[in-house]
C-alpha cells in the first residue's frame, strides 16, 4: 500500500513511524480526500501547509490508531500533530520504564498530569490508548476544558480514566491545581512558546518568508492556536522557571516532571535552575519531527 515516507526519527514505538497510508486513513475520514494531493514523487500525501488537511489527517489517525470516533478542536485553537505527540508519550514511557526495571508501567493506577491540555486533550488520548494509563488535563479557560469534556464523553472509556481541571491562576502551574490526596508518576506540557502577540506574529512570517511563499499572500500558521495556547509573559523560558520552582513545592507527590523545549537557548538556564537546587535526576530527551529539532527537559526530585 502505497505511503508517505517514513520517518527515521520517531520513537520505535510509535506507530506513525512508517508514514501515512492515505488510502487507509482516508477510507476512515472520508473529509480527508478533498486534500490529497500527488508528490513529485508520485506518492499520495496531504498539503501540509493547509489547516484544514492537518486537522482531518489528525482525526483520521486517531480513528484508525487510537479508536476515537469522535474528535474535534475549539475553532482556531492548536491542532497538534499526532505523531509528535505520541512521540513524547513514548519517550516518557521510558522514563518511566527506568523505576520499573525497564518494564514500562501500564494501567489505570499510573497517572499523568497534563499541563495545558487544550481542547484537543491529546497527550492524555494517546496515553490512555497507548499504555491504558490514567490522567488529569489542566488548562487556564473553561470553554476549552468543556470542549475537551465533550470528547472525553463521546468516545468509549475516556471518561473513566482521564479528567480535567480548571486552572484559575493563570500565572500558576500546579499551585491550584494539585490537591493532597494526587500522587502523580509524570507530568507532560508543551508550553507556551512565544512571549507575546507580535513575538508570535514576527516569527511567523520570518518562518514563512524563509518558506519562498507568494509574497502577496499573508503568513499563515498551519497549527493554529489561540492566545495562551502561542504565548505567555517571558514565553516558555518562563513558563517552564515557574515549573521549576513550583515542582519543588510538591516534591512528594510528582514522579518525573517532563516539558517540551522548543528554543535551544532556553535550555541552558533551565538546567542551571535545576543543578543549583540540586536536583537529583535531570535528563534531556532530543527528538527530531522532520525539519524541527525540539527536546524534553525531565527531571525528578525524589
Amino acid at each position: 500500500m502505497p505511503r508517505t515516507s517514513a520517518s527515521k526519527n520517531l520513537h520505535p514505538r510509535n506507530l506513525h513511524a512508517n508514514g501515512y497510508d492515505i488510502k487507509k486513513l482516508s477510507s476512515k475520514n472520508p473529509a480527508l480526500k478533498a486534500f490529497i494531493v500527488t508528490t513529485p514523487a508520485g506518492t499520495e500525501s496531504i498539503d501540509f501547509s493547509n489547516p484544514e488537511a492537518v486537522f482531518e489527517l489528525n482525526k483520521a489517525l486517531l480513528q484508525t490508531y487510537y479508536q476515537i470516533d469522535n474528535w474535534s478542536i475549539i475553532k482556531n485553537s492548536l491542532c497538534p500533530p499526532i505523531p509528535g505527540r505520541a512521540d513524547y508519550i513514548h519517550y516518557v514511557a521510558d522514563l518511566l520504564a527506568k523505576d520499573h526495571d525497564g518494564s514500562i508501567p501500564k494501567g489505570y493506577k499510573v497517572k499523568m498530569l497534563d499541563i495545558g491540555t487544550g481542547s484537543s486533550v491529546v497527550y492524555p488520548i494517546v496515553a490512555q490508548r497507548s499504555y491504558q494509563w490514567s490522567a488529569v488535563g489542566t488548562d487556564i479557560e473553561l470553554a476549552v476544558l468543556n470542549h475537551a469534556q465533550s470528547t472525553l464523553k463521546s468516545n468509549v472509556g475516556l471518561k473513566r480514566d482521564i479528567s480535567l481541571r480548571l486552572q484559575e491562576e493563570k500565572n500558576q502551574v500546579f499551585t491550584g491545581i494539585i490537591i493532597p490526596e494526587d500522587r502523580f508518576d509524570v507530568v507532560v506540557c508543551n508550553p507556551p512558546f512565544f512571549k507575546s502577540r507580535e513575538d508570535n506574529w514576527q516569527q511567523t512570517t520570518r518562518k514563512f518568508n524563509n518558506l519562498h511563499k507568494d509574497s502577496s499572500k499573508l503568513p499563515v500558521q498551519n497549527f493554529g492556536g489561540h492566545p495562551n495556547e502561542l504565548w505567555c509573559d517571558g514565553g516558555e523560558k518562563q513558563f517552564i522557571r515557574t515549573m521549576i520552582y513550583e515542582s519543588m513545592n510538591f516534591k512528594e507527590q510528582l514522579g518525573w516532571i517532563t516539558t517540551l523545549v522548543s528554543d535551544k537557548d532556553s535550555l541552558k538556564p533551565l538546567i542551571a535552575i535545576l543543578e543549583y537546587h540540586k536536583v537529583p535526576q535531570l535528563e534531556i530527551i532530543p527528538m527530531t519531527h522532520g525539519n524541527k529539532r525540539i527536546r524534553i527537559l525531565a527531571w525528578k526530585w525524589s
